[in-house]
């Protein structure tokens, strides 16, 4: 597996952190995305930034996922990604925009990079943890990536390793963390 550059983990955090602008900050957020997943084997970035055919919903970033043996064998060939590089938790309302986008474009899987995780408790499934298990009874599941979870990364194994963690709590008890 590869290793993540340290040099480049801290250039995307300083642009995520001390941006010109909020646009800044959460490109720099999405650029970040998009270097955790493209070193994962078999994965590339498929499309940033897109809107639907409606100009209603905003892509942030999207990924092909190969299924390679040593990459995300276990996860579907698309897969949308949602950055919030935000100072506060993301909230239910925005989860549930999330869930929204995943479900008019027929697809079950979604991953929310929230710089501060979501809103609510997540042992009582309340505020944006109850979106997230509302969503899950729907046949939907999103996992949430924080920043702190990010830092504790070094390599794309440990990427899939807590994936793989996050999927299989979510089924087992609703949760994501």
């Amino acid at each position: 597996m590869a290793n993540y550059s340290v040099r480049t983990l801290a250039g995307h955090f300083q642009g995520c952190d001390h941006g010109v602008t909020n646009q800044i900050k959460g490109k720099a957020f999405e650029d970040l995305a998009c270097y955790l997943f493209e070193t994962i084997p078999g994965v590339s970035i498929a499309m940033r930034n897109q809107m639907n055919a409606y100009h209603n919903e905003e892509i942030d970033v999207a990924i092909w996922n190969d299924n390679h043996k040593n990459g995300l064998n276990f996860l579907p060939n698309v897969i949308l990604i949602e950055c919030k590089n935000w100072s506060t938790p993301v909230s239910s309302i925005e989860v549930n925009w999330f869930c929204q986008k995943l479900a008019s474009k027929g697809l079950d899987f979604g991953i929310l990079i929230a710089n501060n995780g979501i809103t609510g408790n997540a042992a009582d499934l309340t505020a944006a943890h109850n979106t997230i298990a509302f969503h899950l009874a729907q046949k939907r599941r999103i996992i949430v990536i924080t920043r702190a979870e990010i830092d504790a990364l070094t390599n794309t194994a440990q990427m899939i390793k807590l994936i793989k963690e996050k999927i299989c709590l979510l089924a087992v008890s609703g949760r994501i963390s």
